[in-house]
């Protein structure tokens, strides 16, 4: 496989640029989301309550990451990675045209077609940066930060552009701009996919019925569109905020059965065994720390609208603009650590993968901390300076950089090779569950209960530290269950 000058092999820029514009186009739209669903009918927006749009928000970030499950067994099973990540793509495209339409079912499918899309693209195009790598070791994590920077710079430059296009100029502008983004990642894959040839090919497993698994595929897809359907002309009255919560025990369900049946019935070894247990440990983290993480998209940016002053001269700077901080300190930051994790490891003193991941749930803890003090301190004195949120989204994205990157090597290497699709499938299905806790959390801060939003944040820090602490006394134990893994 033919490598740049940097060591690292050609096809991860392919994957770089192509998950760069995906991400420009789910962030750019995220960005818009609650803001759009809270706004006035007047201006253009959904006139919903603040409950009821951060409960559709955490649906809707879960369903990305729950979708990515299903996504994973097709890219192993039936399409292939690469096969995978194109079709991928191209929903998304259709979803964020859809979004374009102005209806309330249009947007409502187009969110839906949006989070299948995402689903099959996510674990499926991470797999094929972990196949770039098959060494393992420090230059795949080097690897996968760098394809962290490309998420990152997509997310960035989409937050502040539909960010100011839907603010500033309309709603519909900015998700338009979104759907540009896509179409964008979908161009520069084809045209670059030679980068990828030796990779993500479809492989047929031994007694496969591939027949059989399409079928089965079909009438998944033809039962799931008869749902959606029912459900936009109204034969079937949904509870949101009741479809969350129950949302919520079905995520946490499907993770205990996929865990025993991985265990149970998959054919693992002992030493397999031993990593799944490592897994489990991660998805759990992961939950924990998204559910805390994704309040910058729910009642941090209303946070943000309401409660921070933004006014600068005669100007004032868009609420989705608070969002783009993180993307923007992943890019400064991405590097660095990167660089920290090399030179460690050729001292022979890198911190273990559990180390890492519990100092990212004591840096959530920190920014619960700070995002309590500036909530008591806009509920008895008024709008407070955006400093106090800014300083909050850095800490949380240093706390991301301590676990995301690193977590999603991790799996790669972790995962029986049969799984690796599946496996990242369930490491965004622990988003998918942060995610919709997320959303949960953010009806409780907002709104009517916007008087409770320093006591949930300190409840929310005190729960992340205690977990971060009970991780890092752990950390020797787990680590001597996965030898070998760096």
């Amino acid at each position: 496989m033919t490598s740049e000058p940097t060591g690292h092999p050609r096809g991860i820029y392919t994957l770089f640029f192509t998950e760069m514009w995906e991400r420009f186009s789910y962030y750019g739209m995220r960005a818009l989301l609650v803001l759009y669903m809270v706004a006035e009918v007047q201006r253009g927006g959904m006139g919903l309550t603040d409950e009821m749009a951060a409960a559709i928000y955490g649906l809707y970030t879960a369903l990305v990451y729950m979708t990515a499950l299903p996504g994973g067994w097709v890219g192993d099973r039936l399409l292939g990675a690469k096969g995978a990540v194109w079709w991928g793509g191209v929903i998304i495209a259709c979803g964020h045209l859809v979004l374009g339409i102005h209806r309330t079912e249009a947007f409502f499918i187009g969110l839906i077609l949006v989070a299948f899309g995402s689903g099959l693209l996510k674990s499926n195009m991470s797999a094929l940066v972990g196949q770039l790598y098959p060494e393992g070791g420090a230059r795949r994590d080097a690897g996968f930060t760098l394809f962290y920077m490309g998420i990152n710079l997509g997310a960035f430059l989409g937050q502040m552009l539909c960010g100011w296009l839907g603010e500033g100029v309309g709603w519909r502008w900015g998700f338009s701009a979104a759907a540009a983004g896509m179409f964008l990642g979908l161009v520069q894959f084809k045209v670059t996919s030679g980068h990828v040839a030796q990779i993500g090919e479809r492989v047929e497993h031994a007694g496969q019925n591939v027949r059989r698994e399409w079928i089965l595929l079909w009438l998944a897809l033809v039962a799931v569109l008869t749902v959606v359907v029912l459900c936009v002309t109204g034969v079937i009255q949904i509870d949101v905020l009741a479809l969350a919560k129950s949302t919520a025990w079905f995520i946490g369900g499907v993770a205990v059965l996929y865990f025993l049946w991985a265990f149970l019935f998959a054919g693992l070894d002992t030493v397999e065994k031993k990593r799944l247990v490592v897994i489990v440990v991660l998805f759990l983290a992961s939950a924990m720390f998204w559910a805390g993480f994704e309040q910058v998209g729910s009642s941090f940016s209303i946070f943000a609208e309401r409660f921070t002053i933004r006014q600068f001269g005669s100007w004032e700077v868009p609420a989705s603009w608070v969002q783009a901080l993180n993307p923007l300190c992943v890019i400064a930051l991405a590097p660095v650590i990167a660089g920290l994790w090399a030179w460690l490891a050729r001292r022979g003193t890198s911190p273990s993968l559990t180390t890492k991941v519990s100092w990212s749930l004591l840096m959530l803890a920190m920014g619960f901390v700070v995002a309590a003090m500036a909530a008591r301190h806009a509920l008895s004195t008024g709008p407070v300076w955006p400093t106090w949120l800014m300083s909050v989204v850095v800490i949380h994205t240093l706390g991301e950089l301590f676990l995301s990157p690193v977590g999603l090597s991790a799996v790669t290497k972790l995962s029986p090779p049969r799984l690796t699709g599946q496996m990242m499938g369930i490491w965004f299905l622990g988003s998918a569950l942060g995610d919709i806790l997320a959303g949960l959390l953010a009806g409780e801060v907002t709104g009517d209960a916007t008087a409770q939003m320093p006591a949930r944040f300190m409840d929310v820090a005190v729960t992340a530290g205690v977990s971060g602490l009970v991780l890092l006394l752990l950390a020797r134990w787990i680590t001597k269950l996965m030898p070998g893994i760096k």
